[in-house]
Order: structure tokens, then C-alpha cells, then sequence
């Protein structure tokens, strides 16, 4: 594999079927059905001091994907890690971003250095109806326009973030992260999987770390809880102000003790832990 040229060490970088070069440059061919149909897969892993977050959960969950897409060859498990270390290493040991990692159906494999974008303290969120796909239950695919549409639509609104929400008007998620929030009897509630939201990493990782209840939850329900967060590889825990018209406490005392795990939590595995 080619080392990174030294004008673009601090620039964001890519690691296209196997060769590193300047982002801005990698390209699949046009007629890759991954461009013309969204037809693959991807993955988002935080990266903290050039040290990628929980990549090996990332992988079998890009696994799943993978099979449950049916792209018609394995996940190339091994080639993605050496790749990311190399890259990685590249762009350097006090890289704090972010790792893309993208499958094709025409079997090309990228992975993407990307840096955080700047994003309020909290949140506005809005409600915007979704019809989750059932046959892309369970994939995280780069058929993404329709979540990305979702949060365009809200901000059109003036806010800053979408809820999706059936159109019986079920609370389901954001379109990149989790949705956390207080009942009214005080329990931190998430949407439970089998409402079809992403079996998402960080997600996970905050129910072991504090007392969390799975709750379905409705639009006439839900501005009714004393605070919200959203949660995700990208955003960690960012507390929401304000759902439609109601002003909520942002950060709340949950709010708070669930960003304190989390932090605690990446102290205790990084080998250079966020400050």
C-alpha cells in the first residue's frame, strides 16, 4: 500500500481497494450500482486521538448488513481493519473525526477520514413522517435520501433536527441517531428494535451503562417527557430543547448522568481518552 503524500498528511484522506491517497481524489466508476442505486453498505466510527471506537462492533453489524443485502461476497473483515490502521496512522495519531467505511455492489471498498462538523449544544427537533422499509430492516444502507430528506424538511421548519414517526404516529428515531427521553413517571426510555429503528452502537453501549427502559411512544406522548437526548457514534449524547413548540430542560439531570458514563466509559477504553 502507498504511504500518504506529505502535502496531504493533515488533509482528509482515503483508502480506495487497498491504496491510500487525498480524498478529494478517490473515485469508483460511475457504473457502480453503489453510486447509481445506493445498491451497498456503510459504517460510521468515531475516531478519538487517531484510536477508531468500538470498530470491531462496527464490523459485525456492517457484517449483518452485508449479508442481509445480499451483495454477493463477504465481509473483507481483515483487508477494512489493516486498511483503517494504515489510514488512520496516515492521517495522524491526533486525528479526532471520523471513519467512513463504504461496501459497493460492485465491490469496491472505501474508507473515508471525514472531520467533525460543528454542531449546536442542543437541539430542535421536529416531527417528520417516516414508513420504515421492512426488507431494509436491520441494513444499514447507503440508500440514505430519505433520511436525509427528513432532516431537510425540518430545517425548512427553523429547527435544526427530524424525528421520524409513523404515519399512525409512533416516535421512532432521528435519522442518524437514537432517541432518548424521560417519561413522566422518571424512567430514561429509548424506542425499543422491534419498532424497526437502527440497532444502534451507542445505544447499546448507554443502556449498559445506565438505566434505560425500552418504551414505544407516540407524538402526543412524547412532549410530555422533562427532557430528551439523541445518541450516536457522531453525536454521543446531545440533549434536545425543544420538540414542535415545547421547550424541554436541556441538559437535564439524566441528560447529564448519561453523558457522564459515556465519557467515563471512553476514558476507561481509549488508550488516549478524549479530554
Amino acid at each position: 500500500m502507498t504511504e500518504a503524500p506529505e502535502a496531504v498528511a493533515a488533509a482528509e484522506l482515503a483508502c480506495l481497494d487497498g491504496r491510500i491517497q487525498p480524498a478529494a481524489e478517490a473515485a469508483i466508476p460511475v457504473t457502480d450500482e453503489g453510486f447509481l442505486r445506493g445498491d451497498g453498505v456503510f459504517e460510521v466510527v468515531r475516531v478519538y486521538a487517531g484510536t477508531p471506537y468500538a470498530l470491531d462492533e462496527h464490523l459485525e453489524r456492517m457484517g449483518r448488513s452485508l449479508a442481509n443485502l445480499r451483495l454477493g461476497y463477504p465481509l473483507p473483515q481483515a483487508e477494512i481493519k489493516r486498511e483503517a490502521a494504515e489510514l488512520l496512522s496516515a492521517r495522524g495519531e491526533g486525528f479526532d473525526g471520523v471513519l467512513r467505511i463504504v461496501l459497493t455492489r460492485g465491490g469496491h471498498r472505501l474508507l473515508l477520514t471525514e472531520p467533525l462538523r460543528d454542531r449546536p449544544g442542543s437541539l430542535s427537533i421536529a416531527f417528520v413522517t417516516h414508513s420504515p422499509t421492512p426488507v431494509l430492516e436491520g441494513v444499514k444502507s447507503l440508500s440514505y435520501a430519505a433520511h436525509m430528506l427528513a432532516t431537510r424538511i425540518a430545517q425548512e421548519r427553523g429547527f435544526d433536527e427530524a424525528l421520524l414517526v409513523t404515519p399512525r404516529g409512533r416516535v421512532l428515531e432521528a435519522p442518524t441517531a437514537s432517541l432518548f427521553w424521560v417519561a413522566e413517571d422518571g424512567a430514561l426510555c429509548t424506542t425499543p428494535l422491534s419498532e424497526r429503528v437502527l440497532a444502534s452502537i451507542t445505544r447499546e453501549r448507554l443502556m449498559q451503562l445506565v438505566d434505560v427502559e425500552e418504551r414505544a411512544v407516540t407524538t402526543d406522548e412524547l412532549p410530555r417527557a422533562s427532557e430528551a437526548f439523541l445518541a450516536s457514534t457522531v453525536r454521543e449524547v446531545h440533549p434536545i430543547r425543544r420538540i414542535e413548540d415545547v421547550e424541554l430542560e436541556a441538559p437535564g439531570p439524566r441528560t447529564r448522568e448519561a453523558e457522564q458514563a459515556f465519557a467515563a466509559h471512553l476514558r476507561a477504553v481509549l488508550p488516549r481518552p478524549p479530554l
